[in-house]
């Protein structure tokens, strides 16, 4: 089985149509994008894609072309072009579309966390910040069209080593600003950036937020094959260097005995039971690979509770968002561990009371251990009006 992970370089900066254009060169239909984007509900639009040659190179160039119409808003001020929109609104568009859960979960994210950045650098509400230029139409049909392009090519990672960084002032929605942008600063924060001899936003918003949010790793898994390549460019031309982004997929053998997961951990001692036992099962439908709480004492003696979380790396944002929301801590420790699991496979049993599914684990195509589903025991013993370890036994006794 192979593991696809994909890595970008960055010469010129990174921006939504950068990426999308990048995404969409690896292979990703742009019929397919501007079909599936329609259930938006916006105004209409196109993603373009020319095939350009610039400094040298080829590659591909994207671009949302709208075609507004102003009646459509007539009744929501939020959706006017020229007045910025509340991320309320625009997390209606994204939650009402008919896009893969995944896809608008993601997308979602990548607005919250423009938002988080936009209100701390304003010192204001988050739902009090209007989405200037990355609430443009054309900004939102970037940020959508890149999650469902990148949820489409099923990537299993996205590494980026470091991004370039422009000087002197820029300007926007608020007035003159030092380059880079502070929401984009603020988005890459912790995150390696290269000064570089040009006077232009290089990265933007959307890129930081996009990138930031699918960040994996640094460099691609050594011992991986590159099967693809990619150029994007971007509309504005540089002095001294070409406004490219290199996307490249690149392929390596999986174990899927062996992997990494992320480990999540913090301390709570001013929770109800009760919350936290609400937190533990969004945790798990969140995709966590395991949840776990442990009894300990803290400051003066006091009785906690610390919560351990394990999921895989590209799901750190999400797992982390619904940690800060739904508990008290004011912070999360986090490491990578490597571990090592079993094959793992289903077989259904036979027993006096139905059917009953099997896990069962497996090394070097011996099988280690089994063990039946403990939900289908629940509901078998339901139906049959008997004890849950009945069925259990039963279960048991039918694997071969």
């Amino acid at each position: 089985m192979k593991k696809q992970t994909l890595h970008f370089e960055s010469t010129g900066g990174a921006s939504g149509d950068m990426i999308l254009g990048a995404l969409i060169g690896l292979g990703v239909s742009v019929e397919e994008l501007n079909e599936e984007l329609k259930s938006l509900n916006v105004d209409p639009f196109e993603i373009v894609v020319d095939e350009i040659v610039e400094q040298g190179m080829s590659g591909v160039r994207a671009k949302v072309v709208l075609h507004e119409h102003q009646h459509h808003h007539d009744h929501d001020p939020g959706l006017g072009h020229h007045h910025g929109r509340h991320l309320s609104t625009i997390l209606k568009l994204i939650s009402e579309s008919e896009l893969p859960a995944l896809v608008k979960k993601f997308a979602s994210l990548v607005f919250q966390r423009i938002g988080e950045a936009e209100a701390a650098i304003h010192g204001i509400d988050i739902e009090k910040i209007h989405f200037h230029e990355v609430g443009a139409m054309d900004s939102i049909i970037d940020i959508v069209g890149c999650c469902l392009a990148l949820h489409k090519l099923g990537v299993d990672g996205v590494s980026i080593r470091n991004l370039p960084q422009g000087h002197g002032t820029l300007e926007c929605a608020h007035g003159t600003y030092p380059n880079p942008a502070p929401a984009t600063l603020r988005l890459l924060e912790g995150f390696p950036v290269e000064e570089v001899d040009e006077p232009f936003e290089l990265v933007t918003p959307t890129g930081a937020a996009l990138l930031s949010s699918w960040h994996t790793a640094e460099v691609p898994i050594s011992g991986s094959r590159a099967t693809k390549t990619a150029y994007s460019f971007g509309h504005r031309k540089l002095n001294n260097r070409p406004n490219l982004l290199r996307a490249t997929l690149y392929e390596t053998a999986k174990d899927d005995t062996v992997d990494e997961c992320l480990v999540l951990e913090c301390n709570l001692d001013d929770m109800t039971p009760e919350l936290v036992g609400c937190l533990f099962d969004q945790l798990l439908e969140a995709g966590a690979l395991d949840v776990f709480t442990t009894p300990v004492f803290m400051k003066k003696q006091r009785q906690g509770i610390l919560l351990t979380v394990l999921c895989i790396p590209s799901a750190r944002e999400t797992i982390l968002d619904l940690i800060f929301r739904e508990s008290t801590t004011f912070g999360v420790r986090e490491r990578l561990e490597k571990r090592t699991v079993l094959e793992r496979n289903f077989q259904a049993v036979e027993t006096p009371y139905g059917e009953v599914r099997i896990k069962i684990g497996q090394r070097n195509g011996e099988t280690i251990t089994a063990s039946p589903e403990i939900e289908d025991c629940r509901k078998r013993a339901k139906e049959n009006g008997v004890a849950v370890k009945v069925v259990y036994k039963a279960a048991m006794k039918g694997i071969k």
